[in-house]
């Protein structure tokens, strides 16, 4: 166990140390990118605050909007960053780097998709848990065990399907498919996933804490850091992963999402 432990941290700084040299020629490409996310997150929330008084209908076209454009630019990311590690270009024009309508109605397919599953998980997980509040007599114990259960799954399933955007746009694959191939070459990586999320959001876990304990100017130093430096490298990392993975799968073309939960 921890030499399985010592190879997936090895595993993991191969893969942030290739992102750190990417992220050194492109960085202000890439962090413009995270910049363009930024902004359209805030104007977003600043808008749907001066609006919900306005109009409903409004509202919801604007929500819908940021919506689309929010995960276009991500989308857009992902991809020139497989053009700068697939093809070595020193520039790489803005269209290519675009997704198109399909791919992004892929997407949204697949993230609703994985909404519904998650909302049947935790009504089952609720109906396991029923039990408890009768040999307790309570139902503090039941909600507690449900909360800590619910964050458990939340984290390892959005682990093991947050690849499915790349297929899409790399593979141009169809949202079920692209979910089961995500939960395909996860399986066995779950550790080294696990230790590259630690690491990647320490500065913004640590942040938060510093804010908490009223310590605000030391959070507005992390917070820069982590915007300008951690999630553009998380960016480059996350898709180098992919990669990564994609080149050690061994798995079916077209994998059964039974066979690949565990």
């Amino acid at each position: 166990m921890i030499q399985f432990l010592k190879d997936s941290t090895f595993a993991v700084n191969e893969v942030l140390q290739a992102a750190l040299g990417i992220l050194k020629k492109k960085y202000f490409s890439i962090a413009g990118f995270c910049l363009l996310l930024f902004v359209t997150s805030n104007a977003s929330g600043i808008l749907a605050v001066y609006f919900k008084d306005v109009n409903w209908i409004l509202s919801g076209f604007m929500a819908f909007t940021f919506v689309v454009l929010y995960f276009g630019i991500q989308l857009t990311l992902f991809k020139y960053i497989f053009h700068v590690v697939d093809d070595d270009k020193e520039t790489v024009p803005l269209h290519e780097s675009m997704p198109s309508g399909k791919e992004l109605s892929y997407f949204f397919i697949a993230m609703l998709s994985l909404l519904v599953m998650i909302l049947i998980a935790f009504a089952l997980l609720a109906l396991i848990i029923l039990p408890v509040i009768y040999i307790f007599k309570s139902t503090t114990y039941a909600v507690n065990l449900f909360a800590v259960l619910s964050v458990i799954f939340l984290i390892a399933f959005m682990m093991r399907v947050s690849f499915y955007p790349f297929f899409i746009i790399d593979r141009h694959e169809r949202p079920f498919k692209s979910i089961r191939l995500s939960f395909a070459i996860t399986r066995g990586n779950f550790v080294k996933l696990l230790i590259l999320l630690v690491f990647l959001t320490i500065l913004h876990l640590l942040s938060i804490y510093f804010n908490w304990r009223s310590y605000p100017l030391l959070s507005a130093a992390l917070n820069m850091v982590n915007s300008f430096l951690v999630v553009p490298l998380s960016s480059v990392a996350i898709a180098l992963a992919y990669r990564q993975m994609m080149k050690e799968y061994k798995g079916e073309e077209d994998p059964r999402f039974i066979n690949n939960i565990i």
